[in-house]
This record gives structure tokens, sequence and C-alpha cells, in this order.
């Protein structure tokens, strides 16, 4: 089988490059490799970084120039080229109807994987043209297979498109355990870009609250779903609390060595799809403090932190694990299990297989 992907950052990335790689470009990474290491063809179209044709392979997995300058164009070329038996489109897109539709002329069937919560529901999905929403309603209606992160996003897809719907979880990469929490240094760690859904905001309304707890902050200013100069005033007042630690924007590795590091890890979003920082924290043994995202209440469930619901919730929750390397030490055995039972490449490359397979689609 060969599987098609189409690549904004993943080979500028992996050649060296500090390209903005996000959860959505990290999973197409760690799913494309963990599929040729099990035998799949696995092609990306690479629309920056590469000249037309030119081609690389990392890992099994082959980067191939498509030029950047008319999408439509050089996707149709693409996959008229390269013939593959399945496309993969992660994340919603205005152009995501045309996309696919071009696949399906090229003879590829084709698979759309939701990135964020919303993006399942088309009126909300789209942040750059949401006018356009119903060409992409167009777009889920006609994909043949819809990937979802969650239960959650499951439930909120259309009645009539579940039966080609199919849970496929995010992958967690190494998991490693991270050192025992004695060993740790007391401090919290906030991972993302610093866009308004995000909500920075109310870190630093935690951080005020709890001058004496340490916040080591990664994370560059974006302007993706946020006001002008919305990230630039963030930082100012990260600077202005003497408690919070700004590394600005770090490299992947960087990140997930902060959150390997830290007693725990804070979220303040508003919404997510399923946050890669959580699979990374828990992969570490870092316990999670989120006050709003819960996928599938797996935090409460599974007993992997804290779901604390609100700003003064979270300052306790925050302190209590804190002052508690035993209790983080046990939340990191249940968090290390898990990831390894759900989110290792073994475990979804197999939900991938059973997805396509599915005879109900």
């Amino acid at each position: 089988m060969k599987l098609a992907f189409v690549d904004h950052f993943v080979y500028g990335y992996l050649a060296g490059r500090p390209e903005p790689l996000s959860g959505a470009e990290r999973q197409l990474w760690l799913l494309g490799r963990a599929l040729a290491a099990r035998g799949w063809s696995v092609v990306f179209g690479v629309d920056r970084g590469l000249a037309p044709g030119e081609r690389h392979t990392f890992h099994g997995v082959q980067f191939v120039g498509i030029g950047g300058s008319s999408t439509l164009i050089n996707w149709h070329r693409f996959l008229a080229s390269e013939r593959p038996d399945w496309s993969y489109w992660r994340g919603a897109y205005h152009l995501l109807g045309p996309s696919i539709e071009l696949a399906k002329r090229a003879g590829a069937r084709t698979i759309f994987a939701a990135a964020f919560d919303s993006d399942v529901e088309p009126r909300r999905a789209l942040s750059l043209r949401p006018r356009l929403w119903p060409l992409y309603a167009w777009a889920l209606l006609r994909t043949d297979r819809i990937f979802v992160q969650h239960s959650g996003q499951l439930a909120n897809l259309r009645r009539t498109w579940r039966s080609k719907a199919s849970i496929v979880y995010s992958i967690a990469g190494h998991v490693e355990g991270g050192p025992p929490h004695a060993d740790r240094a007391p401090f919290v760690a906030w991972v993302g870009m610093l866009r308004q859904p995000k909500r920075p905001d109310l870190l630093l309304e935690v951080a005020r609250r709890a001058p004496d707890v340490t916040f080591v902050v990664c994370g560059g200013p974006s302007s993706h779903r946020s006001p002008p100069e919305y990230g630039e005033h963030i930082i100012d007042a990260f600077k202005a609390l003497p408690n919070i630690r700004y590394l600005g924007h770090v490299s992947p590795e960087e990140a997930h060595q902060v959150m390997t590091d830290a007693a725990l890890l804070l979220s303040t979003s508003d919404a997510e799809g399923f946050p890669n920082t959580f699979l990374q924290a828990w992969a570490s043994g870092t316990p999670v403090v989120s006050l709003t995202v819960d996928p599938d209440g797996l935090i409460e469930k599974r007993g992997l932190g804290i779901l604390a619901g609100n700003i003064e919730s979270a300052v306790s929750g925050v302190r209590r694990l804190i002052a508690s390397p035993e209790r983080r030490e046990e939340i990191a055995g249940y968090s290390v299990r898990y990831v390894s039972e759900v989110h290792s490449e073994a475990a979804v490359t197999a939900a991938f297989h059973a997805a396509i397979c599915d005879s109900r689609a």
C-alpha cells in the first residue's frame, strides 16, 4: 500500500531548518515513519524547501518537491505521478474539498484526520476563509474515511458521516519515563504557541496567584486565531513576573526536555484536539494539570493529573502536586502505562489498518 501526505513543514524540520512544527505536523511525521517501518510506501509532497521533482528519504519515508505556487495544480500533478492508494490530509482547510476531488481523479482513496475538536463541525472549523465552510462540509461528505482523535469528536460528527469515521489515536513518540520525581526541580512547564485559544493570559493569572512556584514557558508569538501583537503583549507580561522563566521559541527537542524535567505540565487552553503536549508529558512520566481540556475524560479516569476547571483549583492543584513527589511518581506510573498501551506506534498503526479496512464505510 502507498500513502501520500501534503507537507508544509515536516521536511524542513527533518532537514535541520527551524521550522515551526505544530502538533498536527508532528503527528504526520510520526504516523508516516511508523507506517513505513511496517512495510507501507509513504511519500510526502513538499511545497517548500525542495525543487520540483527533487527527492530525499528519511527513515524510509520519501519527500518529493512539488513546487509551492499553485497548490491544487501541484497537488494533482504529484498524485498523478506517485499514484498512491490513499491520500491523507490532517486538519481543517478551505481547499480540502477540491483536494479530495483531485485525489479521487488520480485514483486514490482519501482520508481526512481531525486535528482540532472543531474540525468535525463544518460551520466552526475554518479559521481562514470561514465563509467557505460549505466547501469544507462537502469535503467531509466526499472523503472515504474520517479519523478522529477521541470519542467526543466522534459524537460531534454528523450522524450520516459516522459510518466512515474511526478513532485513530495520536502517537506519543518515544516513551521514556523521565527522571524520578524526587530528583526533579519543582517547576511547572507550559508549552505552546502564544495564540489566544491557548490562553496564556490564564497562565499569567495562575503565576500571579502562585508567586512561590516557578513556571518555565516555551513558545513564540503567533498571529493564528489571535489579534495583532497578541503574543508580543503576552511576552511583555511574562517578563514582568519574576516567577516566569520565558524561553521563547525553542526546538521540539528542547520543549520535550523541559516537559521531561518538569514536576508537571500546565494546560490553559480553551479547546484542543488531543494535545501532543499531553502525550509527551505522560510519556515522560509528567502529570498534567488542565483547566479545561481532558479528551475522553482521561485525566480523571486514568489518574493522569488534575482537571481543575477554574483558576483557583488550578493553583491549589499545582501546589499540591509540587509538594508531593510521591504522588507525582504514582501518576507517572499510570501515565507511562497508558501511553504505552494506547499511543504506541504498534497500537496506532493497528488502529489505522482497521480503520481503512472498515467494511461499514
